[in-house]
């Protein structure tokens, strides 16, 4: 019987249980006494009921008990962890006693009475006992909190041999106080919140939870309380102000954390519920100082269930994250389709980890070979295709530039033709910011990838593109690159001081892609509010910040020049003129003729002949000859360049600096 009871012991749900059970036993203690004391010191139990009949006094007395328990139970009250709980929960106790109070007096007038005529409860009765069982109540439940505290002393003497750092709250709000409270009442907790820093001028001068608050301004405090940490907790802030804030505190030497949720998770749960929070370094999304794109995917990630869904390129940083996304949604078949096992295996071995349940193949492949295309669309028959298989490196592509257009061009050529062979309902192709007006052979190639997809508008599969910005964390971008350099000592090497793009989350980009293919019809174009750039001169000197090194000093950043085929800015995105808007504030449709089947079939075979007559040669002028043919927005860099700075892109960029 005790082993029984031990493992009960150790299950939630018991411990759960009896923490109930014990609340509501201290509660019934708390009425009773309640009760008994108004019985000794009243003449009267209640008005009209001689204190010599006991009978009826212990009934009303139960009537009582019985509809304040009710209510407690509709409010949830027995449901708080009352150590951590916090005044909405004290007022719905008030609240629930209250109506209690009410529905007990109404009960025993007009239901009670027609069985026995002195049979109610008096309304001084009522109110009196009520208002007493809630006072020692709500006493339980304070000291509940201290006996808590005390218990934990032992923990609490430990406090002297953890180094607390002395940490200032950005915020005197409702989450900073929280903050501030949870900081205090961790035994191991690593800080010493010391006060708080707010613009609001009533509070200023005054104490919040305890602490302090000084203005915003005085940053003479820093230094007069040691502080030597600064934590922002503060409600929807807006990315301005953010950044205005870091900067602050970081050149005042602090380090600068942030009280919000994990970096790549929604703030609320499916049911709108606040996430838990976490104190945590700011990151590389946060150095951005772009709002990260929460969509609403529930309704376009039912589109997917029980579909059959092939992701070409799967391995990939697009890729496997779409493989991830599309594995919630519960598709009934999820095919990936790569040239690389490498990273195949480690996607597979991850999907199979947290969705055992999943239909999931591997299969090896390159989008160049037509027949394994086509074997895999007979064996597969997918319902949906994801074609995100493709060259993207700008200065390989500038050397190996045949190769651009066998692997990018071809390739979603050759998928695109066995998608429509074999029935699929919906291409979506993952395209890139680089295809507009393109100053290299990569962004030309993604391009004419566009004009591929766009010109099938007669198919009986529903073609689309979608089109974004550069991907954080991504194989081969940036910021893998200066984490590298920063961990080697340095120097950062970027190519021009003036450089700027546009940035977005591995995460933003696949919800971008599984969007718009819920939204698919016939060759749309997709796009995505990128919001504002980023110079990337200004992304390494905070990384370096971030790293706990000082720029120039600890690590340097050199410039190295610019790359071939690579130019200053990205060019908009988002240009209302050229836009349709969608049901989704973020995605837009870009107001483009697509050009006819036989047109794109006259722009491949020109293509063909210079990859065909490139075959003995390393990064032939002919094929980019060639591209600049079929692609008439295709510009050399230089032309790019030189106008960079009347440009909309590079003005709007000295606004925001």
């Amino acid at each position: 019987m005790k082993k029984v009871l031990t493992y009960l012991a150790d299950k939630h749900y018991f411990r759960g249980y009896l923490r109930r059970l014990l609340l509501v036993l201290v509660d019934i203690c708390c009425f009773a006494v309640a009760d008994f004391v108004y019985f000794v010191l009243s003449d009267q139990a209640s008005f009209g009921t001689p204190v010599s009949d006991h009978a009826i006094y212990v009934y009303n007395s139960i009537v009582l008990l019985v509809w304040l328990f009710i209510f407690r139970f509709v409010f949830k009250l027995y449901s708080n962890v009352w150590r951590y709980t916090n005044t909405e929960a004290y007022f719905k106790m008030v609240i629930a006693d209250g109506l209690g109070a009410v529905c007990a007096v109404f009960f025993s007038r007009f239901v009670m009475m027609s069985f026995v005529s002195e049979f109610y409860i008096g309304i001084w009765h009522g109110v009196t006992i009520t208002a007493f069982t809630l006072l020692l109540t709500l006493l339980s439940r304070f000291a509940y909190r201290l006996i808590y505290k005390n218990l934990n002393r032992r923990d609490r003497r430990n406090e002297a041999n953890i180094e607390k750092t002395n940490v200032a709250i950005v915020g005197a709000g409702q989450l900073g106080v929280f903050l501030a409270n949870e900081l205090r009442e961790n035994p191991r907790s690593q800080y010493k919140p010391v006060c708080f820093i707010d613009v609001d001028e009533v509070k200023i001068g005054g104490n919040v939870a305890g602490l302090g608050v000084y203005d915003s301004n005085d940053i003479g405090v820093i230094s007069k309380l040691d502080i030597t940490e600064v934590i922002i907790a503060i409600y929807n802030l807006s990315t301005e102000k953010r950044q205005e804030l870091y900067n602050t505190y970081n050149e005042l030497g602090c380090k600068v954390k942030v009280y919000a949720s994990p970096i790549g998770e929604k703030t609320t749960n499916e049911a709108g519920e606040k996430k838990k929070l976490i104190v945590r370094d700011f990151t590389i999304e946060d150095l951005l100082f772009r709002k990260p794109v929460e969509m609403d995917t529930k309704l376009v990630y039912d589109y997917y269930t029980n579909k059959t869904v092939l992701v070409t390129g799967g391995g990939g940083s697009i890729g496997s994250e779409l493989c991830r996304q599309i594995a919630k949604c519960s598709p009934k078949k999820l095919i990936i389709f790569d040239i690389y096992e490498n990273n195949a295996y480690d996607i597979q071995q991850e999907l199979i980890r947290k969705y055992p349940e999943l239909d999931l193949c591997v299969e090896i492949g390159s989008v160049r070979d037509i027949d394994r295309i086509d074997c895999v669309f007979a064996h597969y028959r997918p319902d949906v295709v994801f074609h995100a298989a493709a060259h993207k490196h700008v200065p390989f592509m500038e050397h190996s530039n045949a190769e651009a257009i066998k692997n990018n061009v071809l390739g979603t050529y050759n998928t695109a033709n066995a998608a429509e062979k074999y029935g699929t309902g919906k291409f979506i192709l993952v395209s890139t910011d680089k295809a507009v007006n393109p100053t290299n052979v990569m962004g030309a190639s993604k391009r004419m990838c566009e004009m591929v997809i766009q010109c099938r508008t007669d198919s009986k599969t529903s073609f689309a593109a979608v089109r974004f910005g550069n991907v954080l964390g991504s194989n081969g971008s940036v910021i893998p690159l200066f984490k590298r350099q920063i961990a080697e000592g340095g120097p950062i090497t970027i190519t021009d001081k003036r450089i700027i793009r546009y940035f977005m989350t591995i995460p933003e980009a696949s919800s971008l892609v599984i969007t718009a293919g819920a939204m698919a019809k016939k060759g749309e174009l997709f796009v995505l509010d990128m919001g504002k750039p980023v110079k990337i001169y200004d992304l390494a000197v905070s990384m370096i910040r971030l790293m706990g090194y000082e720029p120039g000093v600890d690590i340097e950043v050199k410039e190295i020049g610019l790359r071939p085929g690579e130019k200053l800015y990205e060019e908009l995105l988002i240009k209302t003129e050229d836009l349709s808007k969608t049901e989704n504030d973020m995605i837009f449709i870009e107001k483009d003729t697509p050009y006819t089947r036989e047109q794109v079939e006259e722009k491949l075979s020109i293509l063909r002949r210079a990859v065909e007559s490139a075959k003995t040669q390393i990064a032939a002028a002919s094929v980019k000859t060639a591209m600049k043919q079929v692609v008439p927005t295709f510009f050399e860099p230089e032309e790019i360049n030189k106008k960079a700075q009347e440009a909309e892109e590079m003005k709007m960029m000295k606004e925001t600096t």
